[in-house]
């Protein structure tokens, strides 16, 4: 095809509105402009393909052989386009949203807020991940994921939604009433998320050998927080998933850091399916609450 001696695609829906709707006023109307406007797009797609396309003889206007010739194919071409559009996003809004984020978040903190989701946006339908796992974002896939990190994502956009610092808890039952020693939280027992080092790496940064022994089991996010809740280890959580359990007084809090991270919605730069954007929009009013709220793409 050659693009450089097409008619301007202008001039063509202008032909094609007066085909359709009979009068130059009716098919400006159609398209929001004056019949004026139609008429000289219509006389430019004249002058472009040098043959006459209507009959302006009478008081009214007529199609030509030529003009009724090219007005039948551009309604097919048209209705196919159109066809074929409303075929894929009929296919993209029956597609459930695809959202990764941690079992622990996704349990605690996000699981209970669905239900106001649902009722506003019951055409959506979800799909939360939980894993622990950095999930590639990708159009079809997963389209946004909520991370704990502190907003840099390499060539994604981030919203803070919620923020948290990371904290070790444990029990009252596990570590007694009275502070504890770091001697005494080096010997504990300890539980991290599956999938993560949030355990391991901490203890390390607080100067646990790597030769030390130290008890670390792995397990799904929400029989973590249970886990610490029942007295059988000490683990590293993010603090906002465990609010009313540090409230409580289920859980004590031994260790507190990571200062300037939070709960970030993760999306790829760029259009974003209706979906996408009314979660977008839900998920940021849950955290309005949140200091720091912002948005940065990262490069």
């Amino acid at each position: 095809m050659d693009w450089m001696s097409f008619p301007p695609l202008n001039a063509l829906r202008a032909f094609h509105s007066l085909y359709r709707t009979g009068t130059m006023v009716r098919a400006g109307a159609a398209l929001n402009v004056s019949h004026a406007a139609v008429s000289q797009q219509i006389k430019l797609l004249e002058t472009h393909l040098g043959v006459p396309l209507l009959d302006r003889s009478g008081r009214g206007v007529r199609l030509t052989a030529q003009g009724s010739q090219l007005a039948q194919s551009l309604d097919r071409g048209f209705r196919e386009i159109s066809d074929v559009i409303s075929e894929l996003t009929q296919q993209e809004d029956d597609r459930p949203l695809q959202i990764s984020a941690t079992s622990s978040f996704a349990s605690n903190w996000l699981l209970p807020r669905l239900a106001d989701f649902r009722m506003r946006h019951p055409e959506v339908n979800l799909m939360i991940n939980p894993t622990a796992e950095l999930q590639t974002l990708e159009p079809g896939g997963i389209e946004a994921a909520l991370r704990h990190c502190d907003g840099h994502q390499p060539g994604l956009e981030t919203h803070l939604i919620v923020a948290s610092p990371v904290v070790v808890v444990a029990a009252a039952q596990l570590v007694g009433p009275g502070p504890v020693t770091q001697e005494r939280l080096h010997s504990l027992p300890w539980v991290q998320e599956l999938g993560t080092n949030e355990a391991t790496d901490f203890l390390k940064s607080q100067g646990v050998s790597q030769d030390t022994r130290i008890n670390v089991t792995s397990l799904p996010g929400n029989m973590v927080i249970e886990a610490a809740r029942s007295g059988q280890a000490a683990a590293v959580v993010a603090r906002a998933i465990i609010l009313s359990e540090i409230a409580s007084g289920h859980l004590k809090v031994l260790h507190e850091d990571g200062q300037g991270k939070g709960y970030y919605l993760v999306t790829r730069p760029g259009p974003q399916r209706q979906a996408l954007r009314d979660f977008s929009r839900w998920i940021r009013r849950q955290g309005q609450g949140a200091p720091g709220r912002e948005t940065v793409a990262r490069p």
